[in-house]
């Protein structure tokens, strides 16, 4: 006796294609990218999403999550300094307390959780996708979108990688790919901003600056997270994501600030 009723190979390919079609479609319409799927990037989607703003992530990995699945020395408890644990909270992740101000967690609990509260809240997602450069408007000198392409592209031979890219135009880019700050390096290339690249490590100076300095660096463009450490020449922190976390909210108020900046005026 079969368990699973019986189906085609193209009736599950048709759903595959369509998904990604219907998916790729409402990329068109989108108001945010979020560039880099960590815990800055993730929690900034999910709070966008939570206030209807069409969001989507993309990805380089063809995993969700960046350096959120483990901690330090590849040790995969993660530990989060208050106040940061209540972002986790308010997802429901449980926590141990180990002081008034330190709490951890299991890295691939917190990953996880953080993924699938995106993921309900109606964050979109692009894996396997990598910024190869942003849009930009030379005479309004602003962000207006991503440049993508396929993560592999890149692995190719150079004899077989003339692969053209495609752009995708939104009217707020957050770059959110921790060490790299792949979109500000791309705009860093043309004089347009300028990277004073990471400090050394000092966690008590380090979460309190990556929060502060979570902002808008270029119009249409803006950082979060370890994005932001690199950009501005702030000390880093090690395998601790408080800053992460609470980064990742603030780009997301900030966001919705932009987008209100730029919604057209009711006519009278």
């Amino acid at each position: 006796m079969s368990i699973f009723p019986k189906t085609s190979e193209n009736t599950i390919s048709s759903a595959i294609l369509e998904g990604f079609v219907h998916n790729m479609q409402e990329a068109l319409k989108a108001d945010v990218f979020v560039i880099g799927a960590g815990p800055a990037g993730l929690t900034c989607a999910r709070k966008l999403a939570e206030k209807g703003v069409n969001v989507f992530v993309v990805e380089n990995n063809n995993y969700l999550g960046g350096g959120f699945w483990l901690g330090g020395y590849f040790m995969n408890t993660i530990t989060v300094r208050a106040p940061g644990q209540k972002v986790l909270e308010e997802i429901g992740v449980p926590m141990e307390k180990k002081s008034d101000d330190l709490y951890t967690v299991p890295g691939p609990l917190a990953c996880a959780s953080t993924i699938a509260a995106a993921a309900k809240a109606g964050v979109k997602f692009m894996q396997l996708t990598y910024v190869e450069d942003l849009v930009v408007d030379p005479d309004a000198q602003r962000v207006t979108g991503v440049v993508i392409n396929w993560s592999p592209v890149k692995g190719l031979p150079k004899a077989i990688t003339c692969v053209d890219p495609i752009a995708l135009e939104a009217p707020v880019v957050i770059d959110a790919t921790g060490h790299d700050a792949v979109a500000v390096q791309a705009l860093a290339k043309r004089g347009l901003v300028e990277v004073k690249g990471m400090g050394a490590l000092h966690v008590t100076a380090s979460e309190d600056a990556v929060v502060e300095h979570t902002r808008e660096v270029y119009p249409g463009l803006l950082v979060a997270g370890m994005a932001a450490a690199e950009t501005f020449g702030l000390a880093r922190m090690g395998p601790t994501f408080g800053a992460m976390l609470l980064s990742g909210e603030r780009a997301a108020e900030v966001a919705l600030e932009k987008l209100a900046e730029r919604a057209p005026v009711p006519a009278e």
